[in-house]
């Protein structure tokens, strides 16, 4: 017998068929529009669009409503301009042999390099952290489950909600990524960096590579089984 409270779910409004595909036209629409680029203005975004932004990554589903996961915003420049140096010393070593000549390949038509200069102009980094252990009440040290899934579809929920509002994003995951504990003042057994997330308006000579623009088509990408 289930003795755990549950609640009706009052908040739920079903939409028509038509609503249905009036919305999921509107949303593609939208989200064909997210590009991924590496030229940001350091026009400045208010603190209170970061913290919704944050809460909407948070409401993501986890492992046992664990939600194993910690953001740090970071809007220092003094913060920013670390991460910055620390990471371009991590990407020299991965240009410059670490990654191996497969990897360099693939990475050539995006023309990335090892210069990260948008880690100090954009106006915010947004850290994201895995946790191992923990659960509803701050000091708990239950084992967390599903973690790589659970902060991966927050992560994705994030760069969703930067989108919808109109703001872009950059997805940067610098191999190590320990130093990002140390400055984050998260250098513990618990936290492990899980990804960077570079959040701001487009510079004005921002550009989209003509790779990141093929995408597969839906045939190659989705079976239907119907």
């Amino acid at each position: 017998m289930d003795h755990e409270q549950h609640f009706p779910l009052t908040d739920y409004q079903a939409p028509t068929e038509a609503e249905l595909q009036q919305r999921a036209n509107s949303h593609l629409a939208l989200m064909q529009q997210r590009h991924t680029i590496r030229s940001f203005s350091d026009r400045p975004v208010p603190r209170e669009i970061i913290q919704q932004l944050i809460q909407i990554a948070a409401s993501a589903p986890s492992g046992a409503n664990h939600q194993p996961w910690h953001f740090v915003a970071i809007s220092d420049p003094r913060i920013k301009k670390r991460i910055r140096e620390e990471a371009e010393l991590q990407e020299a070593g991965f240009y410059n042999g670490r990654a191996g000549d497969e990897w360099l390949d693939a990475l050539k038509p995006l023309g990335t390099n090892a210069q990260k200069p948008y880690l100090e102009t954009a106006p915010w980094l947004i850290v994201i952290f895995s946790q191992k252990r923990g659960g509803l009440q701050n000091n708990d040290t239950d084992t967390n489950y599903y973690v790589h899934e659970s902060v991966g579809i927050a992560t994705g929920f994030l760069i969703q909600a930067c989108h919808q509002v109109g703001l872009v994003s950059l997805t940067h995951t610098p191999k190590p990524m320990s130093f990002l504990s140390k400055i984050c003042d998260r250098d513990n057994d618990n936290d492990r960096p899980y990804m960077l997330l570079v959040v701001g308006y487009p510079a004005e000579d921002a550009t989209v590579p003509a790779h990141a623009l093929k995408k597969k088509p839906f045939e190659q990408i989705c079976t239907v089984l119907e």
